[in-house]
């Protein structure tokens, strides 16, 4: 000790500002060293970004970072710092770049928030390793496919219908409603329709049923937020542990129990033997599975596929909903052309009954409608991170490290003006006919459900429902703002939600 004594500075009686200011210089002194050994050093974006995570954390807090990542690129170019390493691209090459298949470009580590530290069952959203997403994936591919949905079409076409029942009773009273809140219930009695034949009833109660959609809302605030400081992530769930959880607790309840339902109801012995019906739930389809290789999946495997359709099959769906319906009640020319394609669809068909989804894809204005509609508010507000992978890459004319984090926001690459249009900013279905070959470059920059291997797998799930949904109510009902001088208020936490969509609805005369 007597040795050190002459090594070691003698900190006694020294002023804890003086300590204070001494730490701050030395952090100051490797941040000026690290910026200096940064290749990207020159790279724009707002000062505070350069040095510390907070900036963009207090960003995503605020709730609307899809307008704040649009106006970055509009003022900085192409390629913004929005964090230490991380980085927002706005340049139609790089999507190809970063998301194409096999280019190697792994999730960031902002998607560890969404999963359950040491979970054992990986699943298709939160799994980091390419290899272990790729086989996850192609165990349930085929229930995904188009092909394999369209069979249970019937499901959307009931809770339509319900959907109108429900509609025409506010027609009736002129009674006011929240438009998002009940296309969420549609499609989340939707999603527990196709996947377990059973409904939640949000459709039945017009409410929040357990508390399930605020809970959704909790956890999407929380992913946004938390993924920024994931290292936090295992602390904070286990802190969160002791909160209550009604919400997520009654969906993996109700789930779980349709699927000990579904065991008892269909056991191994009958599920080995049959052939899989193209009508068949999710859960029928899964047990099968599992029934003939309980090694390959597993029942953990079931629970966990039925839990995520239902858990990220509502807000996308419903907002993207909302979305292509707002914009077609803010232009009445585009409502009436596309009701005219609708009305003699009908008329040369000669049944009034909904249109079934093959129908609606033979109609070119209704699915410019909502190619357009998915295009000015997709339902994913922030960068989509991955992780430059080794050897480093060239995006946007600008090389960057390996292990560097980059990332498109669908809502900046859907307002690039060199691949949308001098008027992207415009909603306008017209784009998307007008050429062939440029409709088809159009379609490749859209992000509405990400891109390459990792495009979100429930996205046929969705169009499906949209495809039925939007032509039925867009023929029996005019939707009317409470407030058409109030502008659309959301709220971006990973998901861009809308929040005052007030209507009222009247049966179309």
């Amino acid at each position: 000790m007597a040795k050190l004594q002459g090594v070691l500075p003698d900190v006694k009686g020294v002023s804890p500002l003086v300590l204070i200011g001494a730490l701050l210089s030395f952090w100051l002194i490797y941040q000026f060293v690290v910026v200096l050994r940064d290749p990207l050093r020159s790279v724009p974006g707002p000062f505070l970004a350069r040095f510390t995570r907070l900036w963009y954390l207090r960003k995503v807090w605020q709730g609307d970072f899809e307008k704040t990542n649009v106006a970055l690129h509009k003022k900085y170019g192409p390629i913004v710092r929005i964090a230490p390493n991380y980085y927002s691209i706005d340049d139609a090459d790089a999507i190809k770049t970063i998301y194409g298949h096999g280019n190697q470009f792994v999730k960031g580590k902002w998607y560890i928030a969404s999963g359950i530290p040491n979970n054992d069952i990986p699943d298709l959203f939160t799994e980091l390793n390419p290899a272990v997403h790729a086989e996850i994936r192609r165990r349930v591919a085929s229930l995904y496919a188009m092909s394999s949905l369209v069979p249970m079409e019937q499901n959307a076409i009931d809770c339509a219908r319900i959907l109108v029942e429900r509609f025409t009773g506010f027609a009736e009273r002129h009674a006011s409603f929240n438009l998002q809140a009940w296309l969420q219930y549609f499609a989340f009695d939707t999603i527990a329709l196709i996947t377990l034949s059973k409904r939640f009833g949000f459709l039945d109660t017009g409410e929040d049923n357990a508390g399930m959609l605020a809970a959704l809302d909790h956890y999407l605030h929380y992913l946004s937020k938390v993924g920024i400081y994931h290292e936090w992530h295992s602390f904070l769930t286990w802190c969160l542990s002791f909160w209550p959880t009604t919400g997520t607790h009654y969906l993996g309840k109700f789930t779980q129990e349709q699927v000990q339902e579904g065991q008892r109801t269909k056991p191994k012995s009958l599920l080995e033997k049959d052939e899989s019906k193209p009508t068949d739930d999710f859960l029928t389809k899964l047990l099968r599975m599992h029934a003939l290789q309980p090694d390959r999946f597993p029942m953990g495997a079931v629970v966990s596929t039925c839990i995520t359709n239902i858990g990220a099959g509502s807000d996308t769906t419903s907002v993207s909903l909302a979305g292509i319906l707002h914009q077609l009640m803010k232009s009445p020319a585009t409502l009436q052309k596309l009701r005219q394609e609708l009305d003699q669809a009908i008329e040369e068909r000669g049944s009034s009954d909904m249109l079934s989804f093959q129908e609606a894809q033979k109609l070119p204005y209704l699915q410019a409608v909502i190619k357009e509609g998915l295009r000015m508010h997709p339902a994913t507000g922030l960068p989509m991170v991955r992780v430059v992978p080794k050897g480093g890459a060239t995006i946007a004319g600008r090389y960057f490290p390996e292990k560097t984090e980059v990332g498109v926001n669908s809502w900046v690459a859907h307002a690039n003006r060199n691949m949308f249009g001098a008027d992207a900013e415009e909603f306008k279905p017209e784009r998307w006919l007008e050429d062939a070959e440029r409709a088809a470059e159009m379609n490749r920059n859209i992000l509405t459900f990400g891109a390459g291997s990792r495009t979100c797998i429930g996205k046929n799930i969705s169009l499906l429902e949209i495809s039925i949904l939007i032509p039925e109510l867009v023929r029996k009902f005019d939707f009317t703002l409470v407030d058409p001088n109030r502008p659309l208020e959301s709220e971006n936490a990973w998901f861009v939600k809308q929040k005052n969509l007030d209507c009222y609805v009247s049966l179309r005369k």
